[in-house]
């Protein structure tokens, strides 16, 4: 496996290696895993990616895998249980944003039948696919990340500003962000 091209963020640990070869840019189309990659994307908010990616078995955990409606339902006690969980960072606006999150998530699914109609909406449903040469190229954000976060935060949603969207987007396939000369580049378009 090591004889393959990967982007340049993916070189380090087999865990990364795993996540970039199976996961990232793979367009995500079940409500349970795109409300999984939102928090996870918006827990790392401040920190690397490889701290949460190494947390994630912890996360999905603690979180009874990411089942919407049971987050949803957290009380004041589970968020004290979850703010007392090592596994996860420990950062009580966070672990609140992800209860709120959950409860948005479900208005959503309401108003537009799936969280998935609500959020590939801003793609026009399907992937957008960027020919990055080089890492260095691919943005931190970009006007449709804006327009997630704006509309997302509209609808009460935390933790989520633009930055956090683009990541997402990228996470969850609506974006190709693997550069061309990655072995994924062409694995999803």
């Amino acid at each position: 496996m090591n004889d393959k091209n990967r982007c340049g963020w993916a070189q380090g640990s087999q865990l990364e290696k795993d996540y970039h070869d199976n996961e990232w840019g793979v367009p995500v189309h079940d409500d349970q895993l795109l409300f999984e990659f939102l928090n996870l994307e918006s827990a790392q908010a401040g920190l690397s990616w490889v701290t949460i990616l190494n947390k994630r078995e912890n996360y999905k955990a603690a979180f009874d895998n990411f089942h919407i409606e049971t987050v949803s339902n957290y009380d004041e006690a589970k968020i004290a249980e979850l703010l007392d969980n090592p596994g996860i960072v420990r950062n009580k606006l966070k672990v609140n944003a992800t209860v709120n999150n959950a409860n948005r998530v479900i208005e959503v699914q309401k108003e537009f039948g799936s969280f998935d109609a609500y959020i590939w909406q801003f793609v026009d449903g399907k992937p957008l696919v960027n020919k990055w040469k080089d890492m260095s190229e691919v943005p931190s954000s970009t006007a449709l990340s804006d327009a997630m976060s704006k509309d997302l935060k509209k609808r009460g949603f935390k933790f989520i500003g633009t930055t956090i969207c683009y990541a997402y987007m990228q996470a969850s396939g609506m974006v190709n962000d693997h550069v061309t000369d990655c072995f994924c580049y062409n694995k999803n378009s």
